[in-house]
């Protein structure tokens, strides 16, 4: 009897390609990760700091320069943000206030001590000072 157009001349060939568990059960162990050590790598790892088209120009309008140094805080201030299971937060890094959505990792809107409207912030639900 022919399977799959022909590729087999038996069942049992077919069976033993496809079957053969000795071949996968020797790379199983090997290739697989528990659900745990693949899910605690992906929180651990630092996941990249996005700017969205309205920060990008709040930065360039206002003369807001970030160094490697501010970003790197502005970052641990939103994944701090995360882990109290905030989603949209204020950060501060030195005299700049950011607006970032946490869960997509995106600075919304930036702003500096003479940009901050009465120092009045609406639509978040937490802050961290970093």
């Amino acid at each position: 009897m022919k399977i799959l157009n022909g590729q087999f001349p038996s069942i049992e060939q077919a069976a033993s390609e496809y079957l053969d568990n000795s071949r996968s059960s020797e790379a199983a162990p090997q290739a697989r990760k528990s659900f745990a050590s693949v899910f605690e790598e992906k929180k651990n790892e630092t996941a990249e700091l996005k700017f969205s088209k309205h920060a990008a120009n709040r930065l360039s309008e206002r003369n807001i320069e970030l160094s490697d140094k501010m970003i790197d805080r502005l970052s641990a201030g939103m994944q701090a943000a995360g882990q109290k299971g905030i989603n949209e937060s204020l950060v501060m890094v030195d005299q700049f206030a950011f607006i970032v959505n946490v869960k997509n990792q995106t600075v919304i809107t930036a702003l500096d001590k003479d940009d901050s409207n009465g120092n009045v912030f609406t639509n978040i639900d937490g802050a961290v000072i970093a």
